[in-house]
């Protein structure tokens, strides 16, 4: 078991999908602020171990990475152990992993609708009720990456917005369901990273263009937010907290 004393209290965190995207860079402002990080990845395994290699060398023996595929029912089981294994026990689950995808009225498959609310809600809720005992234990934080488009729904990707929308009130179900020894929290990002398998450049113009501040965040804006709930907010609970450049408005 790898030590791990640190300025955030010793905590240990969990973060799904924290191989590459804003889920590298919450694990990295994570593990900057003293926590100790499990990596979970599905696929980007050359990328999650580079990511605990470059932790490791700041603080040796405080990252550790774990694979599995969020849709099978071993994975929610796994992945807490593999974190109370690796460092002795939770504090945060940070349900990052997500599927998005277009799906038009009509054409939507059974496959796609298994993939985008399996990834993007059912796994977040069995990662949940396999962490309570570890976390109710530690009085720690269950915080769910969301996304505007849970709220004000995306043309074109209707299946996904229906999943972060159930994301959205599984948050707020869960702190009403599990406080007072664990806080559950959201963050809904706006317009931070593209999506990879591209966008349409006049709809990234539009989505910008509807934000007040008419620019598009970073990564870094997420883990900020991710790191004060975690660190600096313990009477904060069911809430969900916009980061979108003032586009929910």
């Amino acid at each position: 078991m790898a030590a791990c004393n640190s300025s955030l209290d010793g905590k240990v965190v969990l973060i799904t999908g924290g191989a590459r995207r804003v889920g590298a860079e919450i694990a990295r402002t994570m593990h900057g602020a003293g926590a100790c990080v499990l990596i979970h990845y599905q696929s980007s395994e050359r990328a999650a171990a580079e990511l605990a290699q470059e932790l490791n060398r700041a603080r040796s023996g405080t990252a550790a990475v774990q694979r599995g595929d969020l849709l099978s029912a071993e994975a929610p089981g796994n992945l807490v152990n593999a974190a109370v294994r690796a460092f002795g026990g939770l504090d945060v689950l940070i349900n990052n992993a997500s599927s998005f995808a277009p799906t038009r009225i009509g054409e939507i498959t059974r496959a796609q609708w298994n993939d985008l609310i399996g990834t993007n809600l059912q796994a977040p809720l069995f990662l949940a009720q396999a962490a309570v005992p570890s976390l109710a234990e530690r009085r720690g934080l269950i915080l769910n990456i969301v996304d505007i488009h849970g709220l004000r729904p995306l043309k074109g990707y209707p299946v996904y917005s229906v999943a972060k929308a159930g994301l959205a009130m599984l948050t707020r179900s869960l702190a009403r369901e599990l406080g007072p020894e664990i806080r559950v929290n959201g963050i809904a990002p706006g317009p931070v990273l593209w999506p990879e398998h591209g966008m349409d450049e006049a709809l990234k113009r539009e989505i910008v263009g509807k934000t007040a501040l008419q620019r598009h965040g970073s990564p870094e804006d997420v883990a900020r937010t991710a790191l004060f709930l975690a660190g600096d907010a313990p009477y904060i609970t069911g809430q969900i907290i916009a980061v979108d450049g003032g586009r929910s408005i």
